[in-house]
């Protein structure tokens, strides 16, 4: 095939981590509840999320599963509830990822 232009130094890494990092953020109800807990002064029980939201508690459970998996929140169990915070270096983990695939360089 006849090329248009000098080929491009294509980036082969494995973007695995990268993309479940961004699926877990890519639902409003999941950025609700992250932007939330990032404000949150304590922990937050399921039951304010239940509350606040338009979904059912195991939806509520789903998405923060989603969120605990991808490491951006922490949880813990009290008795029949479950407290969550945000993980410690949640906007490290994001802004290392966007670093990473867009270089201040390209911005410039």
């Amino acid at each position: 095939m006849q090329r248009c232009c000098p080929p491009a130094a294509v980036d082969t890494t494995d973007r695995t981590t990268d993309a479940a990092l961004f699926k877990a953020l890519a639902d409003p109800h999941r950025l609700t509840m992250l932007a939330t807990l990032a404000r949150a002064d304590d922990e937050v029980c399921v039951c304010d999320f239940t509350g606040a939201l338009p979904l059912g508690q195991p939806t509520v459970s789903h998405h923060l599963k989603i969120l605990r998996e991808a490491g951006l929140v922490t949880c813990e169990r009290r008795g029949t509830w479950v407290y969550y915070r945000i993980a410690a270096d949640a906007r490290e983990r994001i802004d290392s990822t966007l670093r990473f695939l867009i270089p201040q360089k390209a911005l410039a």
